[in-house]
């Protein structure tokens, strides 16, 4: 007689490989598990009996009676993602399947202190809810994805750099937002949960391996292992950004690395290296909008990319081989399958990508034996506030 443990244990594993597969039959289900038809049979009939699975029609026959499908029920619980960043933040309310029911996007500005973003996530919160027509007690929780460095037992958002308000230190955001909302809250960064969540719009190509990059007002990084993401002893979010990668290179800012990543690859890197160079007359921005080196803004020279000014897309190209090396690094260490690319720098201009991609191949050992896929991913910007409701979705004992 199999125990209580092994049975919640199989039954829980039972429920996931369903939703994973999305609509599936006994027979495939059989094809994964080491369990006997009778045991398959009795751990179903329980999972349609909670209402956390549902029967979806019938299958194509293989000669006999046509087999019954399956499929997590969508509407059992519900969760929120919310996303966290420098520049902008993301609210999602989502169902079981991680289908996006309703979503939001503000900009961060330095208005926002924790207690105005506080509210205002909960004033959305009750307004999705609202339209939606559901109860409180139908949301499992509220996951969060957020810059760094985090403390995520405790729920506390440490000491990040560059948020346009004031107020962003040892912010306890967990229960800032439990207490506004009556709704339990989970904390990770914000590259973990994006590549959650681009690993769970893939599933079908059962990626293992993969790795994930921010670029933008800082470097991000996420690493997943056997569809594990790696978690260090300390989460510090931007410590791919003190890869050094010239060992008499420039530092970006006073905390950091000599020659440091961040100091080529960084939104901050490019507005710095533009400011420098123009005030040695190197640079035509200060001409084109007549402003002084010390206000040349990384939106200026977005601007100046977009119509091919020769110096700016000089620029970009620089740190873009410079980006590339960077994940040669890391992709020499980990050897992961699949890369995914995201953030502002990122999207800035498709050479910026295709020209680290090219520098990073160059740079891969083993290369073109061993070729890992590069990706902006499938969700793009969605993906940290998605991954931060699937993180709540896997950690729950909904059994």
């Amino acid at each position: 007689m199999e125990s209580a443990f092994n049975k919640q244990s199989s039954k829980n594993l039972l429920y996931y490989r369903i939703a994973e597969l999305g609509i599936v039959s006994k027979a495939d289900l059989l094809s994964y598990f080491k369990m006997t038809t009778s045991t398959m049979n009795r751990l179903l009939d329980e999972l349609l009996a909670d209402q956390l699975i549902m029967e979806s029609g019938l299958g194509p026959s293989n000669g006999g009676r046509k087999p019954i499908l399956f499929q997590i029920n969508p509407g059992y619980g519900y969760f929120f993602g919310l996303e966290i960043s420098r520049f902008h933040s993301a609210l999602g309310l989502f169902d079981m399947n991680m289908n996006p029911m309703s979503f939001t996007r503000w900009r961060m500005d330095e208005d926002m202190t924790p207690e105005v973003f506080v509210a205002l996530v909960a004033k959305n919160i009750r307004s999705f809810l609202k339209d939606h027509r559901l109860e409180q007690q139908r949301i499992l929780g509220i996951g969060i994805g957020a810059v760094g460095p985090l403390d995520r037992g405790k729920g506390l958002i440490l000491k990040p750099l560059y948020f346009p308000a004031k107020g962003w230190t040892n912010v306890a955001i967990c229960e800032l937002l439990t207490n506004e909302t009556g709704i339990s809250a989970y904390l990770d960064n914000g590259a973990n949960t994006a590549l959650l969540g681009e690993h769970w719009s893939i599933r079908q190509s059962q990626s293992q391996h993969m790795l994930y990059v921010h670029a933008g007002v800082s470097l991000r990084s996420a690493m997943m292992s056997f569809g594990k993401i790696v978690h260090g002893k300390v989460d510090m979010e931007g410590s791919i950004g003190q890869m050094i990668i010239q060992t008499d290179g420039p530092r970006l800012s006073e905390q950091g690395n000599y020659g440091a990543l961040e100091a080529f690859v960084s939104v901050n890197a490019l507005e710095r290296q533009a400011r420098m160079e123009a005030k040695l007359d190197r640079a035509d921005i200060v001409k084109h909008y007549h402003v002084d080196p010390e206000h040349i803004k990384y939106e200026m020279l977005l601007r100046e990319l977009r119509m091919d000014n020769a110096y700016v897309l000089e620029l970009f190209h620089r740190s873009a081989r410079y980006f590339g090396v960077g994940l040669a690094n890391l992709i020499n260490m980990f050897h992961p399958d699949k890369i995914i690319l995201g953030g502002a720098l990122i999207n800035s201009d498709e050479r910026f990508y295709n020209t680290a991609v090219e520098t990073a191949q160059k740079n891969t050992y083993y290369y073109p034996e061993y070729e890992p896929q590069f990706s902006k991913g499938e969700l793009k910007e969605d993906a940290v506030a998605t991954g931060a409701a699937l993180m709540v979705w896997k950690s729950l004992d909904i059994f």
